[in-house]
């Protein structure tokens, strides 16, 4: 699959262009935080990322080592080679799903002490922080705010409201927010270029497009474009016309509320990101706004009246709050579905 075999080893090779800018000032600050989280949903390249700079921090040939001026890692170096094929003994990976209890942050507390093996710096990456217990959290809490010099911690999360507050205020949160056009197009060059595939710039706007700005959503849309020869603009269109799928707001603009709630539980059930679907609708909606004050954007016109994008934004806004203390995490988007759908028949 193009999102694996492709995932990005360099800094230069990261597609999201916030993330991009926010590592590289980072590293090359030389104030590297203790503790890093990072913030979004599935696919966005979080743990990509986290290897990445763990590979820039250990590496035996750049800025770090005091070879040259590049932070970049080199890819080349036995500490590289190994972090990016995944033994290196100084590079800890841990999904917190599995990982989760109080005995099993006591034992990582001990370990953080231990010298590096190999490398200048121990790295620990945990994924899906958020499932960590509140008694293996309060026990992390002062190695997390005070750890050894050479330990940097990496927390990875889809749901930053159950993580502790005294947690995120301990660490430098970068969202991987909801990807750009240029991101995409960043992401569809890079691969096609290892391909050797010649991919038009309309069909590569065509994706970004139909993909919703999803990374993994264009990567699997390009590899299905490749399989299926359909590489015109002409086939492109006829065969993502069949098997694209539409945004909420789309079927939100053209469709039923029955519709709209069944897009929700089919979303949900495959993993979305709630938090993160709502705040890609509102800079779909701040968008719409600006199409309808004759502003250019890459948004096409969803059909939804100023009234109804203002009542949908504030709707929305609502929700988010909602969000933290709400015992399902569908429920708030579902309200706003029934609140759109009930304000439009009155």
């Amino acid at each position: 699959m193009y999102y694996l075999k492709y995932r990005p080893q360099t800094l230069t090779d990261l597609d999201n262009s916030h993330v991009r800018e926010k590592i590289q000032h980072l590293l090359q600050s030389k104030d590297i935080p203790h503790a890093l989280l990072f913030v979004g949903q599935k696919g966005m390249g979080k743990t990509s990322t986290a290897r990445i700079v763990a590979k820039a921090l250990n590496c035996l040939q750049n800025a770090f080592a005091g070879v040259g001026k590049s932070y970049e890692p080199c890819n080349e170096c036995e500490n590289c080679v190994a972090i990016t094929k995944g033994y290196s003994p100084d590079v800890i990976e841990q999904d917190a799903a599995s990982n989760r209890g109080i005995d099993e942050v006591r034992k990582l507390i001990k370990e953080v002490g231990f010298a590096p093996m190999t490398s200048k710096r121990r790295i620990y990456i945990i994924d899906e922080a958020h499932m960590i217990t509140s008694d293996a959290f309060n026990a992390l809490l002062k190695t997390l705010e005070e750890p050894p010099e050479h330990v940097v911690f990496i927390l990875a999360t889809t749901n930053e409201e159950k993580l502790p507050r005294t947690i995120i205020s301990r660490c430098v949160r970068i969202p991987f927010g909801r990807a750009e056009k240029k991101d995409i197009l960043h992401m569809l060059a890079r691969i096609a270029k290892e391909e050797k595939i010649k991919l038009p710039d309309e069909v590569a706007e065509l994706i970004a497009q139909s993909s919703d700005y999803a990374f993994r959503d264009a990567a699997k849309l390009f590899e299905e474009l490749v399989v299926q020869n359909k590489l015109t603009i002409d086939e492109a269109k006829q065969y993502i016309g069949i098997h694209g799928r539409k945004s909420l707001l789309e079927v939100m603009g053209k469709e039923d509320m029955q519709t709209c709630m069944q897009w929700i539980e089919d979303f949900t059930a495959n993993g979305g990101n709630v938090r993160y679907e709502m705040e890609s609708m509102l800079q779909s909606l701040k968008n719409q706004l600006l199409l309808k004050s004759n502003i250019s954007t890459d948004e096409k016109d969803l059909g939804f009246t100023q009234k109804d994008i203002v009542f949908l934004m504030k709707e929305l806004h609502d929700a988010l709050e909602m969000l933290r203390i709400a015992p399902i995490p569908a429920i708030p988007l579902e309200i706003v579905v029934a609140e759109f759908y009930n304000n439009a028949n009155r």
